[in-house]
């Protein structure tokens, strides 16, 4: 099971999901995403530098997770 932020911007996440995003399971389970048009990539990382995630953590959050679950995607 996974959960991606489509819909809401960086700054909006939930405390709850940037804190399990800084756990063992947790930074290999939430996807980035932007809900483009509506919410443009550049909006949607702003603050991603005060959440305080793990390196491990924000890599999976943004490409990690996503090539792992969409491996035919990523290429």
């Amino acid at each position: 099971v996974y959960i991606d932020t489509s819909a809401y911007t960086t700054r909006r996440l939930p405390a709850e999901l940037v804190n399990f995003m800084n756990t063992g399971t947790g930074s290999r389970k939430v996807l980035f995403g932007t809900n483009y048009p509506m919410i443009g990539h550049a909006r949607a990382l702003e603050g991603l530098d005060e959440l305080g995630l793990s390196d491990e953590a924000r890599a999976n959050y943004l490409h990690g997770n996503a090539a792992r679950v969409f491996p035919t995607v990523a290429g």
